[in-house]
């Protein structure tokens, strides 16, 4: 009789948090700056990626090491998408240059999906708040990239033009912000992103902290 397999939703812990603006991603700092201790009591969870310090929004850990790497890995292509408000009227010449891929450090990034929308009248103040400067407009830029290169939307809409003012990722995958306020976290069903994809080796489940 072949032997039960255990669910892993069951198994497996993930943990989706809205990470706050000038929270680090990590859960120790030696400069007492605020970091993911402050916000996620659970032990034995670790980001799967990274969060700059100035962005905002979705951040995933587990406790899983095969989870994790199967979140990070670039062979996944697990597409990530992003609020940027940036400087300027983007015309769709820079948007046509986001979604073709733009040169930086001399690699060129992975084509993206770009597009202009109305500003979210759900999202909540950033402390401290944006500089505005008087005589340049802002819009709001949906990017959905499949790679996670260093800071690389913000270097992606300065490449072209429009400097990011906020950042804010919303979904990595089919996991979503919707309902959570800063500083807030939930589980959430680890099964849409435990199947590996081909080009992904898997590594050990477990990690030690």
């Amino acid at each position: 009789m072949a032997r039960d397999t255990p669910d892993p939703a069951q198994t497996v812990r993930l943990i989706a948090l809205n990470k706050p603006y000038g929270v680090l991603c990590q859960f120790t700092d030696a400069r007492g700056r605020p970091n993911l201790a402050d916000y996620v009591p659970v032990p034995d969870v670790y980001p799967a990626g990274r969060l700059d310090r100035d962005s905002e929004g979705l951040l995933l850990l587990t406790d899983d090491g095969r989870l994790q790497h199967s979140i990070t890995h670039p062979a996944a292509r697990r597409w990530k998408r992003y609020l940027a408000q940036v400087e300027g009227c983007i015309d769709e010449a820079a948007l046509a240059r986001l979604r073709a891929g733009v040169s930086l450090g001399g690699k060129v990034t992975r084509p993206a999906r770009a597009r202009v929308v109305p500003s979210p009248g759900w999202l909540w103040p950033r402390h401290p708040p944006i500089r505005y400067r008087r005589h340049i407009p802002t819009v709001w830029l949906e990017l959905q990239i499949c790679e996670g290169r260093n800071r690389q939307v913000r270097r992606m809409t300065a490449a072209v033009g429009h400097p990011t003012l906020r950042l804010l990722r919303v979904a990595i995958g089919p996991i979503g912000l919707a309902g959570l306020l800063p500083g807030q976290w939930r589980d959430v069903d680890p099964r849409p992103l435990l199947a590996r994809k081909p080009g992904i080796t898997p590594r050990s489940r477990r990690r030690s902290r």
